[in-house]
């Protein structure tokens, strides 16, 4: 009877070796997916405070400098705001001094609570077309469940790449079927037309949203995307090629190879915990076998 009771014992304790094997693995991984390339962790790569005046990082705040000697003026805090007048400046926004995409005073913008559609055009033609050569209607469906085919997207589309013919015309109904704000967006497209030389259309979560543009004659790739932080690099990237196009961009989702692809090597830690579990459960059922018989 003591000894099928070490039999048994033996085999529970095999079989916890090998469970913690590969438990250790996945602890590995998961410690791995938290350094960057050069091996710093985000911890070590988190930004460190910058002050403005003094040029340099912020280690503690020295409130006997930035106070001084002066006493605090609290003369004036019982002032009351007239708010008889009305402030007609503050109810309008000047987007003057913005840049980048910011730079949005002279777009032609729709806005709504559901969403964006800015530089839709669906008559002026570029300087190199004489007509409309043919009219697409494309509608583009967003959501996470258009990423599961492509490890490390987190966010996808179901068509990731369109083609038409130069100087046609381009319909694009967007439906966003996540609950986060994603966008629809092409560039490089006549700036003379198209300000920044972008058609943009941006949809809240559940929202659809529909706009027009032309294309021009000639033969290029355009890229489409999102330009919510990170939702490019983990998913959202297409192409709209023209004519024949100017070659295919990379890392676009089903189309063309990763930049830098997501692989999930099969290192040591691996092996050592599935052969940990594979002794494990070989003792399991050969000490069972020894006790039952």
């Amino acid at each position: 009877m003591k000894i099928k009771s070490s039999l048994f014992i033996s085999a529970v304790f095999l079989l916890w070796v090998g469970w913690s094997g590969i438990c250790a693995a996945e602890v590995s991984m998961d410690a791995s997916v938290a350094t960057d390339d050069s091996g710093q962790s985000k911890q070590e790569m988190a930004p460190k405070k910058y002050d403005a005046m003094n040029k340099g990082p912020v280690n503690s705040m020295d409130h006997s400098k930035s106070m001084g000697s002066k006493p605090m003026d609290h003369s004036k805090h019982g002032q009351m705001m007239d708010h008889s007048k009305p402030q007609a400046k503050s109810m309008k926004m000047d987007h003057s001094m913005h840049g980048g995409h910011g730079g949005h005073h002279d777009h032609n913008m729709t806005l709504d609570a559901e969403g964006m559609v800015m530089n839709s055009n669906d008559s002026t033609l570029p300087e190199d077309c004489n007509a409309i050569s043919r009219d697409y209607e494309f509608t583009v469906r967003a959501g996470t469940d258009y990423a599961k085919p492509f490890a490390g997207s987190i966010f996808g589309m179901d068509q990731h790449e369109l083609k038409v013919e130069p100087c046609s015309r381009i319909a694009v109904t967007f439906v966003n079927e996540d609950e986060v704000r994603h966008q629809w967006m092409v560039h490089k497209l006549p700036k003379y037309i198209y300000p920044q030389g972008m058609f943009h259309l941006e949809a809240a979560g559940g929202a659809t949203k529909t706009g027009t543009f032309i294309v021009p004659s000639d033969n290029r790739t355009y890229l489409i995307h999102c330009d919510i932080a990170q939702h490019m690099e983990k998913g959202m990237k297409a192409q709209l090629v023209v004519g024949s196009g100017s070659g295919d961009l990379p890392s676009i989702p089903g189309v063309t190879q990763a930049w830098r692809p997501d692989i999930y090597p099969f290192g040591m830690d691996d092996w050592v915990a599935w052969a940990l579990a594979f002794l494990g459960c070989v003792g399991v059922l050969y000490l069972g076998r020894r006790v039952l018989l």
